[in-house]
């Protein structure tokens, strides 16, 4: 496999409809440029659809012709995660790429509008609904992936716990909170490519960017913001670089289902995207079907596998 894997090495995506959440900044954006240069029909699946329409323009500007067109979605509410898919249902009858990449990280303690943790409700479960109420419209399209965007915090503090999903029984850790919703995204990875291992060719693969120099050091403490401003040059991935993972993983046609990509460097911070490892709490199936019930129960949604 490629160990010096880079945006020129996407192939054409034409034809292929993407729908990218969290498209209008950071990696999510550089995922999506990419993929309308490539010739995708591109979704840009966003909360603010003011900045989602100006990231449409400057991903035309640099690529004239392009087809990107903006979805509003909140993924802290589930009915706007319904009104999406439904209207993605009715615009689409085939998607061949989901990304799910939009978060949040390091959030004071809040609740979505649906009562939620807040870096739970966005990173997983959001976006655990969104794949159940899209996936009929991925299953018949040959080579479509679901891809999540996870990250090297899911070892980091990262417990899945059960019996009290929104930390409302322990006192509140915003890294530990953002580790749990990163694991999540790998438990329902694994579960959802076991689901899908008899049902056609989609497939559903997880990438991280490494540590990447995007708008989600936002809520960082401010000792962290400072030593990142300084260090940044040295350590930190690019938006640009930070998005090879995600790219590698919904186009490479090389990947299988159930992979896991990031980048090469020391501690996956940095570099080139490769298959990588995730922990071993990760690759444990019951906690992946546990979670995945919950899931279900708690979004109210079921997938058609």
């Amino acid at each position: 496999m490629n160990d010096k894997w880079t945006a020129k090495d996407v192939p054409g995506q034409s034809g292929r409809v993407a729908v990218v959440t969290g498209a209008n900044t950071g990696i999510g954006f550089e995922t999506a440029r990419i993929l309308a240069a490539r010739g995708a029909r591109v979704v840009l699946a966003v909360r603010d659809t003011d900045k989602g329409k100006q990231a449409a323009a400057r991903i035309a500007d640099a690529a004239p012709g392009v087809d990107v067109t903006v979805q509003g979605l909140d993924l802290a509410s589930l009915d706007s995660v319904r009104a999406a898919a439904e209207e993605l249902r009715a615009r689409y009858p085939g998607i061949d790429l989901l990304i799910n990449n939009a978060g949040v990280m390091f959030t004071p303690k809040t609740t979505t509008r649906d009562g939620f943790e807040l870096q739970l409700g966005t990173n997983h479960l959001g976006h655990f609904a969104l794949t159940g109420l899209l996936l009929e419209r991925m299953l018949p399209v040959a080579g479509s992936r679901v891809v999540t965007v996870s990250s090297i915090n899911h070892r980091i503090q990262a417990e899945v716990d059960l019996e009290d999903l929104h930390w409302e029984r322990r006192s509140y850790s915003r890294t530990g909170a953002y580790g749990q919703s990163k694991l999540a995204n790998l438990l329902f990875t694994y579960e959802l490519q076991r689901r899908l291992a008899d049902r056609g060719s989609t497939v559903a693969v997880a990438a991280h960017p490494g540590i990447a120099n995007t708008d989600l050091m936002r809520n960082s403490p401010p000792a962290v913001r400072a030593v990142a401003a300084v260090i940044s040059p040295l350590v930190l991935q690019s938006p640009d670089r930070g998005a090879l993972p995600t790219l590698r993983a919904a186009t490479d046609p090389g990947v299988g289902g159930g992979e896991y990509y990031g980048p090469a460097g020391f501690r996956e911070a940095r570099g080139h995207p490769v298959r990588v490892e995730s922990s071993e709490k990760s690759h444990d199936a019951a906690l992946q079907r546990s979670l995945w019930a919950a899931s279900e129960e708690l979004t109210g949604v079921s997938f058609p596998v």
